[in-house]
């Protein structure tokens, strides 16, 4: 496993938790029922835990690939 598949499986989910919370703060200035607030909140968070995933795994495979076998 490389070293940005490890960073991004550690950080990631810290990355969604982080966006559904500031999301869901704001949202519920928006709505006032907390079930729209919350979805929306949820789908934002997912998204950024997958793209923050992909990020890690991207750089690590360019540091991989610059840096050589050396790095994992």
């Amino acid at each position: 496993m490389n070293v940005g598949v490890g960073l991004g499986l550690l950080f990631s989910p810290v990355a969604g938790v982080m966006a559904f919370l500031i999301t869901y703060h704001e949202y519920r200035h928006h709505y006032p029922d907390p079930g729209p607030a919350r979805r929306e909140a949820l789908r934002t968070g997912l998204f950024a835990t997958v793209v923050f995933f992909v990020l890690m795994a991207v750089a690590g495979l360019a540091l991989e690939h610059t840096l050589g076998p050396s790095l994992s």
